[in-house]
């Protein structure tokens, strides 16, 4: 071996290490606070996508509320409290059909016990027979609201609202606003 080569002295390695463990300890404390801030983002996003759905689910009916293609008596659709009863003629007979509910020409949405709940065939808000259309062992609705704007001489606008948060962080809520119009209104 040449006299001439030349490299690391043992102590030049020892510093190389304690400094490399140094920044790699430090980064390495960053790491869970980057994961979990990861982890609540897509949590937030599925907030946001599972609200979204349910909001154009109920828009899709109140844009198709008092379409008739005949002479139908009443409302094509009730407003109450954190519940909306839609009506509308589907099977194109010219009737709204309450019964039999597989053939119903309503459909009601409504908030219950932190869910936000369907039923086809539904003339009043209360009742039972109602099915969950968010999973409350994951999502907790927290409100649900239809709002009504008349303006003379245009189609009345509803502005729909749903308030959601995790069952497993209930201090985090996301709120989602969509406006549609009833043209058969």
């Amino acid at each position: 071996m040449s006299v001439n080569q030349h490299g690391f002295s043992l102590v030049e390695v020892l510093i190389a290490m304690a400094i490399g463990s140094v920044l790699l300890l430090t980064t390495a404390r960053f790491l869970p606070a980057l994961q979990m801030a990861a982890t609540r983002q897509t949590q937030r996003q599925v907030m946001e996508e599972e609200a979204w759905q349910r909001l154009l689910t109920v828009s899709r009916h109140i844009q198709r509320a008092g379409f008739c293609r005949g002479d139908c008596p009443g409302d094509g659709i009730t407003l109450e409290h954190q519940c909306v009863l839609v009506r509308w003629d589907g099977n194109l007979n010219g009737v709204w059909e309450e019964t039999p509910p597989a053939n119903a020409d309503s459909t009601g949405f409504r908030l219950s016990a932190g869910g936000l709940e369907t039923l086809r065939g539904a003339t009043t808000c209360a009742g039972k027979g109602w099915e969950k259309m968010t999973d409350p062992d994951f999502i907790i609705v927290d409100a649900f609201k239809v709002l009504r704007a008349n303006r003379a001489g245009f189609a009345p606008e509803f502005e729909l609202s749903l308030t959601v948060h995790l069952k497993s962080r209930p201090g985090v809520q996301v709120t989602t606003v969509y406006s549609v119009t009833g043209h058969n209104l």
